[in-house]
């Protein structure tokens, strides 16, 4: 029986969570036209058609492929069975089949030996609570101090002529080695603008020089260009960089792929900001092979992560002291001073995820990760540090009992955790944090970065931070934000003197907004961004601006009513399922809770 449930689950994990980020599908019966939700949750998934698998789909699958694999004990027979399946439901191309099925299928198969999971409990983990029960992810607690929390100081604004920092933060670069200028923009494969990409019959464009409006990633010269001119808009005090290096060819990638791109693109980074610019890293989950596969400490051998690890810390031992070295060799975590007053935090937000399977056999705080930030958290309130914490992954993403773990760490250390950076989500957004009492005091923010990488349909971007600077008693405080962006429109249309349009040979990256000036007002504390949200229920004009900043100015698909009040609420959700928030809106009735909540699953 184990073996018919290993190939049966490996079969529906591989292909409906490969993709880039966490959610579950639709539940039965929704009108998916009418409640796609077009944010960072379902916008950026490696386009395989399992948004079309319901649950009583899932429970046949599960039902024909484990009558079908009850003999079969050669996992490469299983997963050639497996190929063949993928093939014949057409939820991909049957070299993406083969391949994605080819890749997964050790990594995925040793995670189920090891996990407790039962053929009745697959299809709950898969399509969600809709379609079943499932223990697996059971709620677990971290232990905090036994030392009361500091009275809450609200945040008030430097005194005119304070120093700042200046942050430079880059995501979700996504390099494609396989870029090809003039390849099909519109492909049947999960990426596009790639050697081999075939166009479908309906239509063909052709890849842009710099970078593309499609499925697609980009080209290493767009990447060398925006580190050019992220040189000229220095100086920089330091950087964030939160991962997601390779591309999203996640069906056909090797490790020694995934460290050559590791490599080519941390001495990059070094090259153009030199060595007197700290880069402060962390672990996005492409940055493994297969895509997500982070395996606790615990594990060892080749099935471990070692390999990513140790070449981290090779490549990143320029920018991080010995001992952030030690914990990320370990896994992938760790923390350094970034100046007298102010600690730096780097979490593994893999260990987190959903869609590391790897989690499947034990997910109860992986690598004791939040226990260390608790202790870490501690020792900096009592010497009176502030803390900036980055990470791949917004927390809300999470599962859900690490989720609501670090929503409790974020709540008692409220006064010493001053920033939250994130990426993953592809777009330009923020998430709330509130009082655990009452949920009615905003108390902290997540910050979620725009991509450098245009997938899907996107400009190119990155961020700007003004923190609060080096002297007594900084609050550390995000004090503004802008979002800088490369125009593909204007960067590969260059007019020319003959009339033709060519690409711009040396294009600029331009100031899209800048946040205060934006949303008007007159600092980001988290009671900011709470009143803004609250204006966009009443004021759509200043949700539609949003909605465009949010897409870095190119926007795919308009966002009105359900898809709204879903936005909404994920603005105010900063821990999994956490929508009572969405009730308080005056806007909203409970009746719109069950279509909200379907289009965030």
């Amino acid at each position: 029986m184990k073996t018919s449930t290993s190939g049966a689950f490996f079969f529906c994990f591989v292909l409906f969570t490969a993709p880039l980020s966490s959610s579950f599908p639709l539940e039965d019966g929704t009108n998916i036209a009418k409640y796609n939700f077009v944010d960072a949750v379902s916008r950026f998934r490696v386009e395989f058609s399992w948004r079309n698998i319901s649950c009583p789909v899932c429970k046949a699958i599960f039902t024909v492929v484990d009558l079908a694999l009850l003999s079969q004990t050669n996992t490469e027979r299983v997963a050639h069975a497996i190929g063949e399946a993928c093939t014949k439901l057409h939820l991909a191309d049957k070299r993406v089949c083969r391949e994605i099925t080819e890749l997964f299928r050790d990594d995925v198969i040793r995670a189920l030996q090891e996990s407790v999971l039962w053929p009745t409990e697959a299809c709950a983990v898969i399509v969600g609570p809709s379609c079943g029960h499932f223990d697996i992810y059971a709620p677990w607690n971290i232990s905090l101090p036994h030392v009361p929390k500091p009275p809450v100081v609200p945040p008030t604004p430097p005194k005119p002529g304070s120093p700042q920092s200046r942050i430079l933060f880059l995501t979700d670069i996504h390099w494609d080695a396989e870029y090809i200028e003039g390849s099909s923009a519109d492909c049947k494969d999960p990426l596009c603008c790639r050697n081999g990409s075939e166009p479908p019959r309906w239509r063909h464009r052709e890849a842009g020089y710099w970078g593309t409006y499609s499925k697609c990633d980009l080209p290493l010269r767009t990447v060398e260009n925006m580190l050019q001119n992220v040189v000229k808009a220095g100086p920089w005090d330091w950087v964030y960089w939160t991962g997601d290096i390779p591309a999203h060819n996640v069906w056909a990638q090797t490790r020694s792929q995934q460290l050559r791109e590791l490599t080519t693109i941390s001495r990059l980074i070094h090259k153009y900001l030199g060595p007197n610019v700290t880069v402060y890293p962390a672990v996005g989950n492409h940055e493994s092979t297969p895509v997500n596969s982070f395996p606790p400490p615990f594990v060892h051998g080749n099935y471990s992560s070692h390999w990513l690890y140790d070449t981290m810390a090779k490549e990143w031992a320029p920018w991080l002291p010995a001992q952030a070295l030690v914990t990320l060799r370990h896994g992938g975590f760790y923390t350094v001073q970034i100046q007298p007053g102010l600690r730096l935090v780097s979490l593994n937000m893999n260990f987190c995820a959903r869609e590391n399977f790897w989690l499947m056999v034990n997910s109860t705080d992986p690598a004791d990760q939040l226990q260390w930030l608790v202790r870490i958290l501690q020792e900096s309130e009592n010497k009176g540090e502030k803390v900036h914490i980055i990470g791949h992954i917004p927390p809300s993403l999470c599962l859900s009992s690490w989720s609501w773990n670090y929503y409790h760490i974020v709540n008692r250390y409220e006064g010493t955790i001053t920033g939250q950076f994130f990426g993953h989500t592809h777009v330009d957004e923020f998430q709330m944090f509130y009082d655990e009492e009452t949920m009615s005091r905003p108390l902290g923010v997540a910050y979620i970065a725009p991509s450098v990488t245009t997938y899907i349909s996107l400009n190119p971007g990155y961020r700007v931070y003004y923190v609060d600077g080096n002297y007594p008693g900084s609050s550390r405080l995000v004090l503004d934000h802008e979002t800088f962006i490369l125009n593909l429109t204007e960067a590969n249309s260059l007019e020319g003197g003959s009339g033709l349009s060519k690409p711009d040979p040396s294009p600029k990256w331009t100031l899209l907004y800048r946040a205060t000036e934006a949303y008007g007002v007159p600092t980001l504390f988290p009671s900011d961004w709470n009143k803004l949200i609250s204006s966009f229920v009443i004021d759509d004009g200043a949700f539609q601006k949003f909605w465009y900043l949010r897409h870095k100015g190119h926007v795919s698909e308009i966002c009105e009513d359900v898809c709204k009040k879903t936005v909404i609420c994920y603005l105010r959700s900063g821990r999994y399922e956490e929508l009572r928030h969405c009730g308080q809106l005056d806007e909203f009735s409970e009746d719109d809770i069950p279509s909200i909540t379907k289009s965030m699953c």
